[in-house]
Formats: structure tokens, C-alpha cells, sequence
């Protein structure tokens, strides 16, 4: 036989659950509880609109701390509830009152309206032994109702004398919940998730009354409306840094969606695992969370800044999304939007683009390698600086370049003299010295085919390659007496007075600072160097008319060790070394 029927809750097992692991937060009910109160306050003002209420005077939401009593106490001048509504939205687990005043109203507009799931003020359980409400309904002749629970499925439901319309909320809290009868503790928990609620808070018996939050934040205003200032001062109020940012971008968007906020662009750090960026997620002024990845690509986190997005499908305890294919519009959206006002800097105000660069390059390439769209809208905005200080697009190097090499340094004064050479060459060099830049550079290579990039003491840049057999000895002896199987000897005419340079290999080299960068032991004798000996230099021309023995060795070693001090590879202790044997030779000479 088969049979149908509906599965059942039991409340003894549910209760538990949304007291110890609805919210991840233990102050989260905070948020909830005044978020239930500005919610009742938006219907009652719909239902001013509508003139089916009176105009009330002011609109707000009260917490009260009590330290003898051990409660917290929350009140809203809101719409209030019958005895039947209390049974219905308060007894009945997961029945959204603000559904149901949706469905209800709904060609009135209530997109302000916060509640969703009828959960929230369950929250309270977290931290109270008991919780009581009274409430008296904005319709004539209602009658005011207490309710008192400790958080079992029982419930009393009895009159009172409450004589004004709205909501009073008290929690008896628990022992472990005390400190939410301290007015600082309270008052930081205010700021942090309803700093921004569109109707007034105030903490009683604190700042005389003033409210603890900001009603209409700078977001919500058109751009068009908003000075300099205003957005410096924002920032700094909400993100506690004292330094200006370097600019902004002011989200205001109306379709396909309701999209608005403030990024800011902070001077970062050439690390970005070391950037504290922070994206405040808002839903209708209520914060939801920092840095949800769902709604923020990974690569905006270097960013600081608020969304406020009331069309996120957000999960029970409104801390979380819900898989839904309007996140990733949103996502997309926002990404969008960063690029548009980057590739409008470059293309309207370049001086302020070049200016910047510095600062926001990491990002800017950061966000290349991360996140395919960002990449294709930047990738003809992407600008290298050149160590005269003065920048330049890929197209535009390459326009000079015969054979499609960007030359570049890391360090523009500790490579000066490969540089100079370069210049010397009529060649160009960009400075990339930052940790991103070596999977940048790989990535700019893969999209640009032939383009290769080449550190400016990876290989000569005047290719006078006419070997010079008179130095072949020198160069074999050169060979064995530094004796190292990872380094070879060449000698070759340079446009330069340098004795000799040391050349590193341009792959070997990538790999090894690619294994540091992921905290792997360097390759060491895997680097492949090259030594390159200035046939036209007066000395290394005297060191080789000199007969095989110690001083011959002696002058070699020294050429060998300027080389390397000029490539930067001498360790502290052969600096040292090296200082010791300048002094001697210069002593023998005197």
C-alpha cells in the first residue's frame, strides 16, 4: 500500500538549532532585532502614503541597556502587531511578516522593506533566558498584547497596558551575555551592522540621544551631489585610515538591477597578499558582511569601499548569498564599472592615470591575471614606466623596437650600469621590480606573440658578436679559475668603459624568483650566468698580455668579483672580501 502525507518540524529539535546555529555571529541579534524595528517603521510610513495611518512626528528605533535588570531593550514607533499577528508571524517559525506585508501592498513599492524569512528575531534566543514583547497595532480599537517565551516551544500570550503604536522588545540576557548591558559594547555593535539603517537609532542614556547612525549615507546620493571632501570624510569615518585616497568611483545604478556604492582606491602595497582592502556589503543600508567573494571579484579585495545592493538573494540569516544567477550580473557588473573609470582615466585625463600608476599598478595587473574581463577591457590601457620617468603603452615600445623585446630592470639605480648600456644602444627600459611582475610579464608574452621581455642584465643590447680569438686563452683561464659549471666566459667588444658584465640568464632567473616568491628554496647553481669580458677595455687588454701566475690569477678574480658586484650578486661576506683586496691593490699602487 502506498501512502502520502507532509513531513513535520518538531520544535523541540528546531528551537536549538536557530538559538546555536542559525547565525555565525553571537552579536548578530542586534542587527536582527533593530532590523526587525526599521522594518516595522518602513511599513508604517508605506501605510502613511497610502493614508491609511497618521504622520508621526519621528521615526525611530530605541536600544536601551540595563545593567541592574540585566536586559536590552529594543523599541520602534512602528506598525505594530495584533494578538493574531503575533500568533502569526511570531509563533509560526519562518512566516515572514514582511512576505506577507509585501504581498499585501505590493503595487505600493516596499523595496525598503528589510525581513525576508521571519527568523531574525529569533536571534535573541542566542544570548537571553527569556524574551518578552508588547506591542500595540497601528488599527483602531487594537488592542495591546504581551508575548513571553524562554525559548522552549511554549509560549503566553496575555494583555497589557501599552498605550503607544509599535513594538517593545526586552531580552533577559543569560549569564554568558552580560556585556551586552555595557552601552560601549552595544554601541559598537550599532555602528558596525546598522551604522547606516534608514531610520534612527538611538542608544538610550548615550550621546543624549543622538543617533548612532547615519540615515542617508554618502552613497545613496547622486554622484553629481558629492564633493571631494565629502567622500575623503566618509572614508576616513569608515574605514578608520587617515591617509587620502587616491580616487573613487561612485556606483549608481537603477537597471537590471538596484546597485549602488563607493570604491575607493587606497595606495597599496607592491605585495598584494599583504593589502587589507575591505568591501562592505550592505542590503538596504543593513550591513551584511565584509569582503563576500560571491558579490566582490577576489581581485577588488585590494579595494576599499560599500555595495549596497537590495536585490541580493541573501540566505536565512542574512549573512550569506544564495547561489543565484543575479550575483554574478551584479559581480560583473562591478568589475565593469572599475574598468570603465580606469580606461576613462587613461583616455581623458592622463597625466592623473600616469600619476597614480604607481600606486594602483598592482592592482591593475593583479586584476589582469585574475579575472578575464577586467583583463580585455585593460589590456591597451596597461602602462610601463621608463627609468626617465616617463611612460609608455606596449604598442608604443614596440613601435621603436626591431626585434619586439621590452627591456626592463627591476632596480633602476642597482642595475644602472646595464641600463646605461641599453640607453647607450638607443634602447629603451621600463622599470618592473614589483612581485606581481614576473607572471605579468609571462602573462603580457602569451598574449602578444613574439613579445618577449628581457631584464637589462640578461644579454647585450649591441650585438657585436665578432669573436676575438686573441682572448680565448684569457677567457679559458677566466673559466677555470672562478669554477663555476653554471657560469660561462665570453669576450666580445661592448660600447662601454666596463671592464666586464655578468649576465644571467632570463628563464633561470624567473624560475628562481618565481620559487622564492612561493617561499621555495632558491635554484642556486641552476642560474645560468654568463661573464662577459670588454675587449676594448684597457684593463682587461693588460691582464691579458700578462704571464700565467698570481698576479694575472689575483687581476682576474678582481674583474670577475666587479662584475658581480655591478650585477649584484656578491653575498655580504665577498663584498666585505672584496673591500679588503681594493684596499691592498691600492696600497700596492701607492
Amino acid at each position: 500500500m502506498k501512502e502520502t502525507g507532509k513531513i513535520s518540524v518538531n520544535s523541540d529539535n528546531l528551537m536549538p538549532i536557530i538559538k546555536k546555529w542559525l547565525y555565525s555571529d553571537r552579536d548578530i541579534f542586534i542587527r536582527e532585532l533593530v532590523s526587525n524595528g526599521v522594518d516595522a517603521i518602513s511599513k508604517y510610513k508605506k501605510l502613511v502614503q497610502m493614508g491609511e495611518a497618521e504622520e508621526k512626528e519621528n521615526y525611530r528605533v530605541t536600544v536601551k541597556a540595563d545593567k541592574d535588570a540585566g536586559t536590552l531593550t529594543f523599541t520602534d514607533n512602528g506598525i505594530g502587531m495584533t494578538k493574531e499577528e503575533v500568533e502569526k508571524y511570531i509563533n509560526q517559525v519562518a512566516f515572514s511578516g514582511a512576505a506577507d506585508f509585501l504581498e499585501k501592498y505590493e503595487s505600493a513599492g516596499s523595496s525598503d522593506i528589510i525581513g525576508h524569512f521571519g527568523l531574525g528575531f529569533y536571534s535573541a534566543f542566542m544570548v537571553a533566558d527569556k524574551v518578552t514583547i508588547k506591542t500595540l497595532s497601528y488599527l483602531k480599537d487594537a488592542e495591546p498584547v504581551l508575548w513571553e517565551s524562554d525559548g522552549s516551544d511554549e509560549y503566553t500570550i496575555s494583555d497589557t497596558d501599552k498605550t503607544d503604536v509599535g513594538t517593545e522588545i526586552t531580552l533577559y540576557l543569560n549569564d554568558e551575555s552580560k556585556d551586552f548591558t555595557e552601552n560601549y559594547n552595544v554601541r559598537e555593535v550599532l555602528h558596525k551592522y546598522c551604522g547606516f539603517m534608514p531610520v534612527e537609532i538611538v542608544l538610550a542614556g548615550d550621546n543624549e540621544d543622538k543617533p548612532v547612525n547615519d540615515t542617508q549615507p554618502l552613497w545613496l546620493k547622486n554622484p553629481s551631489e558629492c564633493t571631494d571632501e565629502e567622500y575623503k570624510k566618509f572614508y576616513h569615518k569608515v574605514f578608520t585610515d587617515f591617509n587620502d585616497p587616491l580616487f573613487w568611483i561612485h556606483l549608481n545604478v537603477d537597471y537590471p538591477f538596484n546597485l549602488k556604492g563607493i570604491l575607493y582606491f587606497p595606495k597599496l602595497t607592491e605585495n598584494p597578499e599583504s593589502i587589507q582592502g575591505q568591501i562592505k556589503l550592505f542590503n538596504n543600508q543593513v550591513f551584511v558582511a565584509d569582503n563576500i567573494k560571491e558579490v566582490i571579484p577576489e581581485f577588488l579585495m585590494l579595494l576599499k569601499g560599500v555595495i549596497d545592493c537590495p536585490d541580493m538573494p541573501l540566505n536565512v540569516s542574512r549573512s550569506f548569498l544564495q547561489n543565484d544567477r543575479t550575483v554574478a550580473k551584479i559581480s560583473a557588473h562591478i568589475t565593469k564599472k572599475v574598468a570603465d573609470r580606469l580606461t576613462s582615466m587613461a583616455k581623458n585625463e592622463k597625466e592623473q592615470y600616469e600619476k597614480y600608476w604607481d600606486d594602483i599598478n598592482v592592482f591593475v595587473k593583479y586584476g589582469c591575471l585574475r579575472d578575464a574581463k577586467f583583463d580585455e577591457r585593460m589590456k591597451d590601457f596597461i602602462i610601463y614606466k621608463l627609468t626617465d620617468n616617463t611612460f609608455v603603452t606596449l604598442e608604443e615600445y614596440l613601435a621603436s623596437s626591431e626585434d619586439k623585446k621590452v627591456y626592463y630592470c627591476a632596480d633602476a639605480k642597482q642595475q644602472a650600469q646595464y641600463v646605461q648600456m641599453l640607453n647607450n644602444a638607443g634602447k629603451k627600459v621600463a622599470v618592473l621590480g614589483g612581485m606581481l611582475d614576473i607572471p605579468f610579464m609571462q602573462h603580457i608574452e602569451m598574449q602578444n606573440q613574439g613579445v618577449s621581455f628581457v631584464r637589462a642584465d640578461a644579454e647585450l643590447a649591441d650585438k657585436d658578436d665578432a669573436e676575438n680569438h686573441l682572448f680565448d686563452s684569457l677567457c679559458e683561464e677566466t673559466k677555470k679559475l672562478i669554477n663555476k659549471d653554471n657560469t660561462e666566459v665570453k669576450a666580445q667588444k661592448m660600447q662601454t668603459d666596463i671592464p666586464a658584465v655578468l649576465l644571467v640568464d632570463e628563464f633561470s632567473r624567473r624560475m628562481d624568483e618565481t620559487q622564492k616568491y612561493y617561499g621555495m628554496p632558491s635554484m642556486g647553481n641552476m642560474l645560468k650566468y654568463t661573464l662577459i669580458l670588454n675587449t676594448s677595455n684597457p684593463l682587461v687588454e693588460s691582464i691579458n698580455a700578462l704571464d700565467d701566475g698570481e698576479n694575472k690569477n689575483k687581476a682576474i678574480k678582481y674583474v670577475y668579483d666587479l662584475a658581480r658586484l655591478g650585477q649584484g650578486s656578491l653575498s655580504p661576506e665577498e663584498i666585505n672580501d672584496f673591500i679588503k683586496a681594493s684596499a691592498e691593490n691600492l696600497k700596492g699602487n701607492l
